[in-house]
């Protein structure tokens, strides 16, 4: 359904992934005139993995098939949909101003539900081979590589955390990282070198990921000597850091160092009238259930700020 560009909306909410298309689930069913906008497809990230188990009262289903029930809920509702990037924002005030590829859209509240994106390494066969044994998520996938070898690319929090999710599952689980001493805070690294599961490839890194239908094989390198070798591991999670979709907001609203919007629990940002839900939000589990809450509490608070 293409909107009217001079048309007003109630509420506009930038971002269809889980968190958006909650919100907007919540702002149609309180009959608000409700705008979603999404630069890409519908869904978010979840829409990378083939399966999903642990959404309460699914026991198991695509995260494409979950975000498309999602989406024929919202629009059911009467949400109106335009596939376009946002551009640029003016917030403040009673009526704010989106603009877009598409032109601009003036509302009375806004939701911010655009995500975060994790960070690509950027090697042949990972784009290929996400959804089939390259995954971001160990939460997600872990359970699919039960009593197999898994490799977890990073050395931060979050690629260590990833690890010892995997350890759950996992036969073993090589952390490759291309320094020689790992980023995560010190409690994390002294669980990780504690647990027989994680082992370590100091100073290397991924050059290739290999397979046919599914990873196989992971050609990695030494920094330090250049030698090269091929690794038969089937599961390949990426956690080189995320990359909140956030640049058109700076300086606009209050956000932490990493770029993530700075929330109350109502969702409320530091502008008045605007709202950020989902994984854009400082402080984030980034997991589809907590997306979808964040969602549902930003359409709720966006429907008080109208009313008030």
């Amino acid at each position: 359904m293409m909107p009217n560009p001079e048309k007003k909306y109630d509420v506009i909410i930038i971002g269809g992934g889980p968190a958006g298309l909650s919100a907007g689930i919540y702002t149609a069913r309180a009959r608000l005139n409700t705008l979603l906008i999404e630069k890409n497809a519908v869904g978010g990230q979840i829409i990378n993995t083939w399966q999903v188990e642990n959404y309460p009262g699914l026991e198991s289903i695509s995260g494409i098939d979950l975000t498309q029930t999602m989406y024929r809920q919202a629009i059911s509702f009467g949400v109106n949909e335009l596939y376009t990037e946002v551009t640029a924002v003016e917030l403040n005030g009673a009526q704010k101003l989106v603009s877009t590829s598409e032109g601009d859209f003036i509302s009375g509240a806004v939701i911010i539900a655009g995500g975060a994106e994790r960070q690509k390494y950027g090697v042949p066969g990972e784009v290929e081979f996400t959804g089939k044994g390259v995954s971001y998520c160990a939460t997600c996938d872990g359970a699919f590589f039960k009593n197999k070898a898994v490799m977890v690319a990073g050395g931060g929090d979050s690629a260590i955390t990833e690890a010892l999710e995997l350890t759950k599952f996992a036969s073993v689980v090589t952390v490759i990282h291309r320094r020689d001493a790992l980023r995560a805070s010190k409690i994390l690294q002294e669980k990780a070198f504690a647990e027989p599961k994680i082992k370590f490839l100091w100073d290397s890194v991924i050059e290739n990921i290999t397979g046919d239908t599914m990873v196989k094989q992971v050609g990695v390198r030494n920094l330090k000597n250049g030698e090269k070798s091929v690794l038969d591991i089937p599961g390949v999670f990426i956690s080189v850091g995320f990359k909140p979709n956030t640049g058109y907001l700076k300086g606009i609203i209050d956000m932490d160092n990493g770029g993530s919007i700075i929330t109350n629990a109502k969702m409320e940002t530091s502008v008045s009238g605007v709202f950020a839900a989902g994984d854009i939000r400082s402080g984030s589990i980034r997991q589809l259930i907590a997306a979808a809450g964040d969602g549902a509490v930003a359409a709720i608070s966006a429907e008080k700020y109208l009313i008030a």
